[in-house]
């Protein structure tokens, strides 16, 4: 089945202090990120730790997600921007799907958000579009599909107890019906195999039931094997079996294969219209904090204090205000007080420039002043 949702926000970019359309907090969810591919097309370089903006695309991608209750990397343990459990699928390099096994292990929310760890433009709103998809009715899941209207089935939310299911199928689905015996290369082409004895051959499509004597004059069928792990099967054998609703995404779904997609990532993120949100979303990872404030508020009181002051006062009265509020506290409200007051501040004290009158008491002259001859 083919559904297909609002786009909402999925396709822009941009800091968010909230997650999907409708600016309320997403439900509990989990998270899991596949790490561990071999980036062939990379020439095997560690593309989780390659930087676009100054941060790695994992902790990009991590970032995204930030408000997921348990957050599971399946790859090998490296420094990340925030706390992370890890997992490791087996044999290591074991396909998508074997990661996703490892990874849901760890998970125990009703919905689950996978994602893979090259996506420069995922931002909070995208996963939240994904989540309100997903509870707005009754498929499986939800998943971005990109500018060409393909599926990004690592871009996603799905329903937990509908992957473990059709994982369960993939790991229980008989490799074959018929056991071909080994060497038997006619047989494995599907041509039919004979006996060597005349007017024995099974005809095409003939079914024996498991267990049923086999013709005469040929081997009797083993019993179908079945497969015992998930490893090397691709992603589109767990989206085939499941009802899954489309949101589209095209800027979100990007994703970093090969160099030159990294290089159309960087100078994206240069533009103009992104670069400050960019930068200051860089700066918050580096220091380790995690903060919402408004940025407008900011850069008014940076311009009131290099026009009303000096041009230099900017960067200084900025750090000020930033060293009052962990004072008082921190947060949001805290920033936005001491902005107050030293935009307050910073008015005034050009006022005294522009001012006909001098702005003294009523009994003082100029020959009161302390320095005054």
């Amino acid at each position: 089945m083919t559904a297909h949702a609002s786009p909402g926000t999925s396709g822009t970019s941009g800091t968010s202090g909230t997650s999907g359309t409708s600016g309320r907090r997403p439900p509990v969810y989990d998270a899991v990120v596949l790490a561990g591919g071999a980036a062939r097309r990379l020439g095997g370089a560690d593309k989780p730790g390659v930087r676009v903006g100054g941060r790695a695309l994992l902790d990009r991608v991590l970032g995204a997600c930030a408000d997921a209750r348990t957050t599971v990397v399946v790859a090998d343990p490296r420094p990340t921007a925030r706390p992370v459990r890890w997992a490791r699928e087996e044999p290591p390099g074991g396909g998508p799907l074997a990661a996703l096994e490892a990874g849901l292990r760890h998970t125990t929310a009703e919905h689950v958000v996978v994602l893979s760890a090259d996506l420069p433009f995922l931002e909070p709103a995208t996963v939240g579009d994904l989540l309100a998809a997903l509870r707005a009715g009754d498929a499986d899941g939800a998943l971005l599909i990109d500018a060409e209207g393909r599926d990004q089935p690592l871009v996603a939310a799905y329903r937990t107890a509908a992957l473990h299911r059709v994982l369960t199928s993939l790991t229980t689905t008989p490799t074959h019906d018929v056991a071909t015996a080994p060497g038997d290369s006619a047989a494995a082409h599907g041509t039919p195999a004979s006996s060597g004895a005349p007017g024995t051959r099974t005809p095409p499509g003939t079914h024996i039931p498991p267990g049923a004597a086999a013709p005469a004059g040929e081997a009797p069928a083993a019993p179908a094997r079945h497969r015992s792990t998930l490893a090397g099967l691709p992603l589109r054998r767990l989206t085939a079996a499941l009802d899954l609703v489309r949101v589209p995404g095209h800027i979100a779904s990007f994703d970093c294969d090969t160099w030159d997609d990294i290089a159309s990532a960087r100078a994206r993120i240069r533009e103009h219209g992104h670069v400050l949100d960019e930068w200051i979303s860089a700066v918050k990872d580096e220091l380790g904090i995690d903060l919402d404030v408004d940025t407008g508020v900011l850069l008014d009181l940076a311009r009131d204090a290099a026009h009303g002051v000096a041009r230099p006062a900017a960067p200084l009265t900025t750090f000020l205000v930033g060293y009052a509020a962990a004072r008082a506290g921190g947060g949001p409200e805290a920033v936005a007080e001491a902005a107050r007051k030293a935009a307050a501040l910073a008015l005034r004290w050009a006022d005294e420039e522009t001012a006909a009158e001098p702005d003294v008491a009523p009994d003082a002259t100029p020959d009161t002043r302390p320095d005054a001859e």
